[in-house]
């Protein structure tokens, strides 16, 4: 992996911009996110109405406001709005596991010139905030990372913990994730699309498909969905979010992608 100088505003800036520049590169026909929460409390998004549950959530690239979190509140007491727009939006915005790990995405993330709110968005799409999150295909934990990715990446078995059980742990699961998707941004330079589809979907089915997004409905929704969320994550322009004190907290909502389980990493 290349050496950076870590803490360096102009790096970081640089990132953030060629971060946007690839927002920039999404058609306009992706620009929504439509969502439900289940009987089950289980949240699925798609950007694009699947069928009649699916309520209209963002369009044309929101931002994160939050703001709008308590007048949506005030709205939903008098009944002036869906309740599920009410639900939806107080999952993305006041998920209760966004306390505990929004700290170490800031101190991970930093260190790797990714945007937050990058990370913020993958792990959204990726587990729901819930870091015990385990897919059909063994991806684990927040980020959703695969023991394999995991050993590219920094994490070990040693005569205490094997990979899959280091890769539960949130600190140990965002950093392999963040250094995965770092990585995954130098070889894919100014192109924010083709790094998130190879998180999904592997780097050499990117590069098989001569570096463009495979043709995979999952990943191409995934791409879609994620950039969508980033947009919502990103702070409106002059508006510095706090960022939230760790603490306890239990796995809250939980988020399910009509993407599938992602495909193991050719």
């Amino acid at each position: 992996m290349k050496t950076r100088t870590h803490g360096n505003p102009w790096r970081k800036a640089t990132a953030v911009l060629l971060a946007l520049a690839g927002l920039a590169c999404v058609p306009a026909a992706h620009a929504e996110l439509w969502g439900f929460i289940d009987a089950d409390g289980v949240a699925h998004f798609a950007d694009q109405k699947l069928d009649a549950r699916y309520k209209l959530f963002m369009k044309d690239g929101g931002r994160l406001d939050t703001g709008r979190l308590a007048a949506r509140q005030a709205q939903a007491a008098r009944g002036d709005i869906d309740l599920e727009q009410h639900k939806l939006y107080r999952y993305v915005l006041n998920h209760p596991n966004i306390k505990t790990v929004e700290p170490l995405i800031h101190q991970i993330a930093g260190k790797q010139d990714v945007d937050p709110a990058l990370v913020k968005a993958v792990m959204a799409v990726e587990s729901g905030f819930n870091p015990a999150a385990v897919s059909p295909k063994g991806a684990i934990g927040l980020m959703q990372v695969i023991p394999d990715t995991g050993a590219r990446f920094g994490v070990s078995a040693d005569a205490r913990r094997t990979i899959e059980q280091k890769l539960a742990d949130p600190r140990t699961n965002i950093t392999a994730g963040v250094r995965y998707l770092s990585w995954l941004m130098q070889q894919f330079p100014n192109n924010l699309e083709l790094v998130l589809a190879a998180y999904n979907a592997g780097e050499g089915a990117v590069q098989r498909y001569n570096n463009r997004i495979p043709p995979y409905p999952e990943t191409r929704q995934y791409v879609s969905t994620v950039l969508q969320f980033y947009r919502l994550y990103q702070p409106q322009q002059g508006v510095v979010l706090k960022h939230a004190s760790a603490g306890a907290g239990d796995d809250g909502p939980r988020v399910k992608m009509v993407i599938g389980a992602r495909r193991p990493m050719p």
